[in-house]
């Protein structure tokens, strides 16, 4: 009826190991669900609808590397109104205006539109030996609205922003991570 000091001494170290064992699994989580360099973005649509379109004009087009992650930034020339802009990923890539498909290089690709007119006209660039992009296509403006095709590696998490320049211009800005 009465345990053994030898069985309660064998119950206690067994529930002294299990707390320990709760204890660990609870304080310290597994490394592999981390998120990759803190990025907790996701890759869902990323969007902005303002009130009045941006008067300024997309001005240039630039991309660069960085250890988490590739960006690219649309300049926009100084201007009025707010900028707006939507960033998703889609299966095809739709010219403005037409609707019609336009083929972008990658695993997966992303349509971006800033809701600012454009006369650039920077054709296609290919990213040789980058970890995400593969290729930016110039889709065209219409109607004060521009897009741009880019296809990257695959369906990786992305942030799209909007900084102000001292100037009054804007940089939209849209990253894209080497990982989940």
């Amino acid at each position: 009826m009465f345990a053994t000091p030898r069985r309660r001494l064998a119950v206690a170290a067994a529930a002294a190991v299990l707390a320990t064992t709760a204890g660990a699994a609870i304080a310290s989580p597994d490394a592999s669900a981390a998120p990759y360099c803190g990025i907790t973005w996701g890759s869902l649509a990323k969007a902005t609808s303002p009130t009045a379109l941006w008067s300024g004009r997309v001005t240039g087009v630039r991309a660069g590397q960085h250890a988490c992650y590739d960006r690219l930034v649309l300049d926009l020339a100084p201007g009025r109104g707010r900028v707006g802009y939507s960033v998703r990923y889609v299966s095809t890539v739709t010219g403005p205006g037409s609707g019609l498909p336009v083929p972008v290089a990658g695993g997966a690709r992303l349509q971006v539109t800033v809701d600012a007119p454009s006369t650039l006209g920077t054709g296609t660039r290919t990213f040789t030996g980058w970890r995400t992009f593969r290729q930016l296509k110039d889709v065209g403006s219409f109607e004060g609205y521009t897009d741009f095709g880019l296809g990257v590696r695959a369906r990786l998490p992305m942030r799209a922003f909007v900084l102000t320049d001292a100037d009054g211009g804007r940089r939209l800005v849209v990253d894209v991570a080497h990982h989940w």
